[in-house]
């Protein structure tokens, strides 16, 4: 199931940023007492009580102002609206209550949607200021201050009380959700019709032509999915129009709820920065993917050409490099038909468990092979591992210290592990613990 999303709405310049720059930990959204300055929505994951869940900042909603730059941040966090599960209502405890709360308010009554009211800037003691606030009839109001970081745990314990009970929808249960992302015009929409064997969506040479995410259950050999196809992805520099916003949005979202992941590479134009990039938030959100080479039938080839394809992946997607890569044509047809066997194959190895005894006997011959570094005199010790979870493949590996283990020594663990068994077309990751922690 997709984790959990939390979006984080209200006026310019309510703090909203500073709170998302707190929970990311690092800085991520541009802050600045100029209002406005938050365009897009920026996604961070978080974590809190055992719950994991995606933070999304969005830009500041001037409901009836005319300017076309409001227009467009309010367009833009609509649609966080419409896609979160849970809405983080920011105001201002310093300025008072406006009447631009009260309209983001009965805006936000609209939605049905769980909301979570934080009075912000509410430094000290003194919680008069948030009284005011029970007038916009959203519950309680939670008293923070972002800036000097209080209050937080009490507003992250609201939210995370609507996740209790939160289920994938019962059609959705037991199926594969396939995402189909890529460049605009490489060729998605002609090859999820394929796949479902009829036209579902629009198909047009014109870039751009699929709008939104567009979720289409079908079953093949008795087993269940759901195809998800999206809108290409853009450079930021070439979205220029409100609803290319969307799309980029509903593409990440797509990776974030699929099971499987099919990127869409145009074969014509090898392997691009975009292309890449793409490859990398299929990756940093954990999903299994297969690097589908698309218009194959347009590429002169002789008996090395798909091998010099795959170096090139295997360069530029190093940070991936247990990608599987199919060289297809939505056009004509060709080896579309194998496609669902390796979303199949993929989604086996991500959801694969290994015992802790069979995971033993591969790290500790590793070992054996080759003894883990020394560093300043003291010697990396491990001492077992197990397996924690699936979708990704997670293994925590206890030894006596966590500092010792470097990258490189990791890297040769984590290749081990794949020699051993098959974990093509998904991420592993390896988590080191001292053997006290296990307390």
């Amino acid at each position: 199931m997709a984790k959990p999303l939390v979006a984080v709405v209200g006026r310019p310049n309510v703090g909203k940023s500073t709170f998302f720059n707190k929970m990311a930990g690092r800085r991520v959204s541009i802050v600045d007492d100029m209002p406005g300055v938050t365009r897009d929505r920026i996604y961070t994951d978080v974590e809190w009580c055992g719950y994991s869940f995606t933070l999304v900042d969005t830009g500041g909603i001037e409901l009836k102002s005319e300017d076309a730059m409001w227009s467009h941040i309010r367009r833009q966090a609509e649609l966080a609206i419409d896609i979160a599960d849970v809405i983080l209502f920011f105001v201002d405890g310093k300025s008072g209550l406006t009447s631009g709360d009260y309209d983001v308010a009965d805006f936000l009554r609209r939605t049905r949607k769980p909301v979570v009211l934080a009075v912000n800037k509410v430094d000290g003691s003194d919680n008069s200021a948030i009284y005011d606030f029970y007038a916009l009839d959203l519950g309680e109001p939670v008293p923070i201050s972002a800036e000097q970081s209080l209050g937080l745990g009490d507003l992250l314990d609201e939210v995370v009380k609507h996740f209790d009970g939160k289920t994938a929808a019962d059609e959705e249960a037991e199926s594969i959700k396939i995402a189909v992302v890529g460049k605009p015009n490489s060729g998605k929409s002609s090859l999820v019709n394929r796949i479902l064997g009829f036209e579902r969506v629009i198909v047009s040479n014109v870039a751009g032509t699929t709008r939104d995410a567009i979720d289409t259950p079908f079953e093949y050999e008795g087993r269940r999915y759901v195809i998800i196809d999206t809108a290409g992805i853009r450079k930021k520099s070439k979205v220029g129009e409100d609803v290319e916003y969307y799309s980029v949005v509903r593409s990440i979202n797509a990776i974030r709820r699929a099971d499987v992941v099919l990127e869409v590479v145009d074969a014509e134009e090898t392997l691009s920065e975009q292309d890449v990039k793409i490859a990398g938030l299929i990756h940093e959100a954990g999903k299994p993917s297969i690097i589908v080479i698309n218009k194959w039938d347009l590429v002169e080839k002789d008996s090395n050409t798909v091998n010099r394809f795959n170096d090139k992946l295997k360069t530029e997607l190093k940070f991936m490099d247990y990608f599987r890569s199919v060289f297809v044509s939505a056009l004509t047809g060709q080896r579309v038909n194998t496609l669902l066997g390796h979303i199949d194959s993929v989604y086996e190895n991500a959801s694969r468990r290994i015992s802790t005894g069979l995971l033993n006997d591969v790290i500790g011959d590793a070992v054996s092979v080759n003894e883990p570094p020394t560093h300043n005199g003291k010697k990396l010790k491990i001492f077992y591992a197990t397996q924690v979870s699936a979708n990704p493949p997670a293994f925590v590996i206890f030894c006596n210290d966590p500092k010792l283990m470097h990258f490189s020594y990791r890297r040769y663990l984590e290749n081990r592990l794949r020699k051993a068994f098959d974990f093509s077309g998904t991420p592993i990751k390896l988590i080191t613990r001292a053997r006290d922690d296990v307390k």
